[in-house]
């Protein structure tokens, strides 16, 4: 893919991977709402039928279903940077009957992100893994150790801030020795 797109402008490429993944996400959408919709509406049907809602509606979307329970509409263009996820989720909001507008709105960060991975960074980080499955290992080492030098970078940054958070924090949770001595005082005298 990455050869087919090589001769065309940026902006071409982005374009076509941005309308790209926005049909996608639509069909895969209207096949979930397609799903509820043939069956409250026809309570009986072919067993072909019957099996492909059940199949949909249980396991296949239940990481989706999960995940647009615990964060809402928010899944919608996070699943457009996750891999395996992203058909599950955008099913599941169809089967949840999530309004087509809210949706497509919650489409567009998705699909921008996607077309901006996938026009500068993402085929070649597909590339190195099917390198290194071809026996061409050093191409997915140096993609997994940038990796994990941005993981461990937030990891450090978010733990310094923490740190600084706790270290500024009032240590309310127990009661200074002043405050022991005033509240002893007042007991005395009211006795």
């Amino acid at each position: 893919m990455e050869e087919i797109l090589a001769g065309y402008p940026f902006w071409a490429v982005w374009l076509f991977l941005y309308f790209g993944a926005t049909i996608r996400g639509q069909a895969t959408y209207w096949i979930g709402r397609g799903v509820v919709t043939g069956a409250t509406r026809t309570k009986r049907g072919p067993a072909w039928w019957q099996r492909t809602r059940d199949r949909l509606a249980e396991a296949e979307t239940s990481a989706g279903h999960k995940a647009i329970e615990r964060v809402g509409i928010v899944a919608i263009p996070f699943a457009y940077v996750t891999v395996g996820l992203q058909s599950a989720i955008i099913l599941a909001a169809g089967l949840l009957q999530i309004s087509w507008r809210k949706f497509s709105l919650a489409q567009i960060p998705g699909a921008v992100a996607w077309a901006t991975i996938y026009s500068t960074i993402g085929f070649a980080a597909w590339a190195s893994v099917a390198r290194a499955l071809a026996g061409d290992w050093w191409p997915l080492v140096v993609l997994l150790i940038v990796v994990a030098v941005i993981v461990g970078v937030i990891q450090w940054r978010r733990r310094r801030s923490r740190d600084r958070r706790e270290a500024n924090a009032p240590h309310s949770a127990t009661p200074s020795a002043a405050n022991e001595e005033l509240a002893d005082s007042h007991t005395h005298t009211a006795e």
